[in-house]
């Protein structure tokens, strides 16, 4: 078992870690203020190949593997959390359509997402469905020229009313998981219309909305998959989300963990450098230890998903569990350590604490991965 990063993984980290830098960090604090989507920045990203990471090259995708993401939606949330999770979905969605929609979809819309020329949104969580996602309510129901005609709402959509776009979980059957499709939904789709932005605690530089059907019309030729196949490719999807979602912890703690250690050697209080102080330092000891343990955590869940391993459900939640706690907690610790200053939005300590708190319930919460990997563990 090898820890080190080969030559090429190297460079791929060093690259996201120099896009971040000079891209994402410096406008961070601006784009959380003024809610800016930074579609410019990230349409940038594309084009070195971050927005399809491990799509296959047949259609403009980069074709790296699992742990590869990992490494890049770390080091591109050091800069901007918020704006990685964006382009963690934005690949999530890409991958679900490269892998199980039919060619002609795939050639038609996967360059698209590639260049960030499309942008894309997923759409499972409603407003009376959310850890229990199979419950879901939104219907789709064949009309007789074979297109499906969809009614219903998505709540809590990332990138809702600018993506291109939309990936929906649909109820084509009976109740529960079998009954379920996916379609991809257009933009200017009639009877799409989205709800009003949602004002958040954090990940502001992304727009959140509902997205509502009404009589929206599909054509056949959108589905993604098998009638019923739905559920297992939304799972499917987010067994990789769920380690990109931990990533973006890891690159907000990292970041939040590099301003206490810095802040301690600048700060003084009683006559002495707070790097000084015994129980600091075992607080930066026990965050740098538990950011550690995350990242292989995570790194561990990248290599059984991509290797298809019998336990790679297991390691994903465990992973995402993991690694979005201490994540939170790491950059809360790291606020702590800034006293009074890191309440105040001129350090970003505040915005990244903001940040990596919703990261402990989307992709699915904190609670169902431990319902998830107890069930994996009694099963045995």
């Amino acid at each position: 078992m090898d820890f080190a990063l080969d030559q090429d993984q190297s460079a791929i980290r060093d690259l996201a870690r120099s896009f971040a830098a000079d891209e994402m960090a410096p406008h961070a604090a601006a784009w959380d203020a003024e809610e800016i989507f930074p579609v410019d920045v990230l349409r940038r990203a594309a084009s070195l190949g971050l927005a399809t990471i491990y799509v296959g090259d047949e259609y403009g995708g980069s074709g790296l593997g699992r742990l590869e993401a990992a490494i890049i939606f770390e080091e591109l949330s050091a800069g901007c959390v918020s704006t990685a999770a964006y382009l963690s979905i934005h690949n999530m969605c890409a991958w679900m359509i490269d892998q199980f929609a039919d060619d002609a979809l795939r050639a038609r819309i996967l360059p698209e997402l590639a260049s960030m020329s499309y942008l894309a949104s997923y759409c499972l969580t409603e407003p009376g469905a959310g850890s229990d996602a199979a419950s879901l309510r939104t219907r789709a129901v064949k009309a007789e020229t074979g297109d499906f005609i969809v009614n219903g709402a998505k709540a809590f959509i990332s990138g809702a009313g600018v993506s291109d776009v939309y990936l929906v979980m649909v109820r084509t059957g009976d109740e529960g998981a079998g009954g379920i499709s996916c379609l991809l939904i257009e933009k200017d789709t009639p009877g799409l219309s989205f709800g009003s932005r949602e004002r958040k605690m954090g990940w502001n530089s992304q727009p959140t909305a509902q997205v509502i059907f009404e009589d929206c019309r599909v054509p056949a030729s959108n589905l993604i998959g098998a009638e019923g196949d739905g559920f297992k490719i939304a799972m499917k999807g987010l067994d990789g989300g769920r380690i990109n979602i931990a990533a973006c912890s890891l690159g907000g703690a990292g970041a939040a963990l590099q301003a206490a250690q810095t802040y301690m050697g600048e700060r003084s209080q009683f006559g002495r450098k707070l790097e000084n102080f015994q129980a600091l330092q075992f607080k930066l000891a026990d965050m740098a230890t538990h950011l550690e343990a995350a990242r292989l955590m995570v790194y561990r869940a990248a290599t059984s998903l991509q290797a298809g391993a019998p336990d790679a459900l297991t390691h994903c939640a465990m992973a995402k569990r993991f690694g979005t706690d201490q994540g939170f907690e790491i950059a809360n610790e790291a606020l702590q350590i800034h006293g009074g200053y890191g309440y105040l939005k001129d350090f970003p300590l505040e915005r990244i604490v903001r940040d990596l708190r919703v990261h402990k319930i989307l992709e699915g919460t904190n609670e169902i991965m431990r319902v998830i990997i107890s069930r994996q563990l009694l099963a045995k």
